[in-house]
């Protein structure tokens, strides 16, 4: 019975020293803060319809940890520093948006599986860094995407891009301030060049 006492006194007096010596630290969350355009009536020209699926990432960007990168090879995640929205739901509303407030379409909305629009936008989320080698500290976002008609299943368009912006101080907020931008950037290169017979649904027309 004595030894264990003792046994308790000693574990709950080391309990105490860690909890004086030592703090909880607790995670910081962030969020891609992008922009929502306005959202214009569709233009009279366009009769396509488009559904857009949500953006696909590799592995290691679903993780929720920032991702920072010591050399082309290595990815190392930040231990309190996390998203607290998924990033491909952030990107996929965006373009939803994006796509809307430009009036090329008479509809967009995101894909629920139905065959009720003329295409299907498919995108993936390539990159989305902070790069700390070949000096500075950068990021890099990394965009592709293609469009299908739901009616044959061939593609009519696709698009990569990838840019790379410039953080001007070392800490993690503003590597997301970065990351904001140039994803901004990115999604509007993406989008830029849609052709003009996708947009009217001519492509569609001549498919069917």
């Amino acid at each position: 019975m004595r030894r264990t006492v003792t046994t308790i006194v000693l574990y709950v007096a080391a309990l105490v020293i860690l909890v004086g010596c030592g703090r909880v630290r607790y995670p910081n969350y962030y969020t891609l803060n992008l922009p929502q355009p306005p959202d214009p009536p569709a233009a009279e020209s366009a009769h396509a319809t488009l559904a857009i699926r949500e953006f696909s990432a590799p592995t290691y960007l679903r993780q929720g940890a920032i991702v920072y990168k010591t050399s082309p090879e290595q990815i190392r995640f930040y231990a309190y520093h996390r998203w607290a929205a998924d990033p491909r739901e952030v990107v996929t509303n965006a373009v939803i948006d994006r796509l809307r407030a430009s009036a090329a379409f008479a509809r967009v909305k995101p894909y629920d599986g139905r065959p009720d629009a003329s295409y299907v936008l498919s995108g993936r989320l390539e990159k989305l860094d902070e790069l700390d080698y070949e000096g500075g500290v950068k990021v890099e976002v990394r965009l592709s995407a293609q469009m299908t008609s739901i009616a044959t299943g061939a593609t009519v368009w696709t698009n990569a891009v990838s840019e790379v912006g410039e953080v001007n101080r070392r800490d993690v907020s503003a590597v997301v301030a970065e990351m904001n931008g140039t994803m901004e950037r990115a999604i509007e290169k993406l989008l830029t060049p849609v052709p003009a017979d996708v947009i009217t649904g001519s492509t569609a027309a001549k498919q069917n």
